[in-house]
């Protein structure tokens, strides 16, 4: 397909990045960082996924909204994302609170962009995407882009299909014969929620991917700012008002991962982010990383090859299986089964780490025992460590254990270390061999 929406001087777009968001339910993973730079994968970030999604898509006029402990994403945006040329007017831009509207930081998805109306404004756009930084999926937005003109849409709301028992989990889209969206129900807990008018077996649920009309979104939000009792949110108050006056259409997410299933997840839980993170180590993954002609670009790792030490079989053996293994990993007479280990991890002899993601930096001692965990960056486990095999001696051992039986190891958790140098000093090092 021939994609025409970005030529033309009308035909100018605005995309804009959420990403100010604290990821509260992801704690204590993001008590230092936002929930967009989470790693993923092993060498990538939740933001890298949107980000490439863009780029693939000939988006090149971006806007990321931060705010919160927001540092290591502007580095990362700045050294990972400098791939454009402002020669072209392309550009990606991290843009902080500024306060420029009201004397508050931002208080709701619709408020942050309200609050950068001056901005906006100033690009002249005349339609603006809007998307979240922490989701998971492969879209190209030109198709949705082609699916708003063709309907003469004010408003296009992409949406995903579910199957209806999943529906409880998500807010789903109520759409008319037109694909005119009609109404939304905010996860629904009664057993009949209302089916797709893409797939009567199925429902759709919003991805919280939006384009509008320039004109449309700059209305909205001044509307939306001046009512009080409002929570300043694109799917609970904008949209839901809009529906009434405006042309809003549902678009049916297509799914460029090319997979029997449509991937689109929302990280939002420890759960969640588990889970995506283990749909890519699968022997045919679920979420495919290696497609070249939608690839996913991050920065270069600047650590030497993964290396794999021993091979004294029946005492010791360096291996990994059914695993992601990044740049500067030592697996040194340890085993990793079914894992993701991010740049710099270290597996000392006879440990064994199974299910579980290992954050960059993380050092695992001797005969350890690593199971279903996550462990967060520059953690260092002193030998013997047994993790993921009792709930509740890993509560009483001061980390997180979610209902599922996830355990998150962070550097504040008692009995562990952080690695704070790249490298342990001497006396981490005796004591690992």
């Amino acid at each position: 397909m021939q994609h025409v929406f970005m030529t033309g001087p009308s035909s100018r777009v605005l995309t804009i990045l959420l990403a100010g968001g604290a990821g509260e339910r992801l704690g204590p993973l993001t008590r230092d960082e936002a929930k967009p730079m989470m790693p993923f994968g092993g060498i990538y970030r939740l933001i890298d996924i949107t980000l490439s999604n863009c780029v693939n898509s000939g988006l090149t006029r971006i806007f990321i909204l931060t705010q919160y402990k927001a540092l290591s994403l502007n580095r990362h945006v700045r050294e990972a994302w400098n791939i454009l040329s402002p020669e072209l007017g392309q550009f990606i831009e991290t843009i902080p609170p500024t306060r420029r509207r009201r004397d508050t930081w931002y208080l709701g998805t619709a408020d942050a962009v309200y609050q950068n109306l001056q901005s906006i404004e100033e690009e002249r756009p005349s339609q603006v995407l809007i998307l979240s930084a922490d989701h998971v999926y492969k879209m190209d937005y030109r198709t949705m882009f082609e699916w708003h003109h063709l309907h003469k849409a004010d408003v296009t709301v992409a949406t995903c299909q579910t199957p209806p028992e999943d529906a409880s989990r998500y807010g789903i889209v109520e759409i008319g014969d037109d694909y005119r969206v009609t109404g939304f129900e905010e996860k629904p807990q009664h057993g009949n929620p209302r089916r797709s008018r893409f797939n009567p077996e199925m429902c759709s649920v919003s991805m919280g991917v939006y384009v509008f009309n320039t004109p449309v979104l700059v209305d909205a939000l001044l509307e939306d700012a001046e009512d009080e009792s409002s929570s300043h949110d694109f799917g609970k108050d904008v949209l839901p008002k809009l529906i009434r006056r405006c042309r809003v259409i549902a678009y049916d997410f297509i799914d460029e991962n090319r997979k029997e299933v449509r991937y689109w997840r929302d990280v939002g839980t420890i759960d969640s982010y588990y889970e995506a993170n283990m749909d890519l180590v699968s022997v045919s993954p679920v979420f495919n990383l290696y497609d070249q002609n939608w690839p996913l670009r991050t920065g270069p790792v600047r650590m030497p090859p993964a290396k794999f030490v021993f091979a004294d079989e029946g005492v010791r053996m360096g291996m990994a299986l059914d695993s992601l293994v990044s740049h500067g990993c030592i697996i040194s007479g340890g085993k990793v089964v079914h894992s993701v280990l991010s740049p710099g991890v270290r597996i000392n002899s006879h440990a064994l780490v199974e299910d579980s993601i290992l954050h960059a930096n993380v050092w695992v001692g001797r005969h350890s025992r690593i199971r279903r965990a996550i462990v967060e960056q520059g953690v260092l486990l002193p030998e013997h460590t047994q993790i993921g095999q009792d709930p509740e001696a890993d509560r009483k051992a001061g980390h997180t254990v979610t209902d599922s039986g996830i355990v998150v190891v962070h550097n504040a958790s008692p009995g562990v270390r952080e690695k704070r140098a790249r490298r342990p000093g001497p006396r981490a090092l005796r004591a690992a061999k």
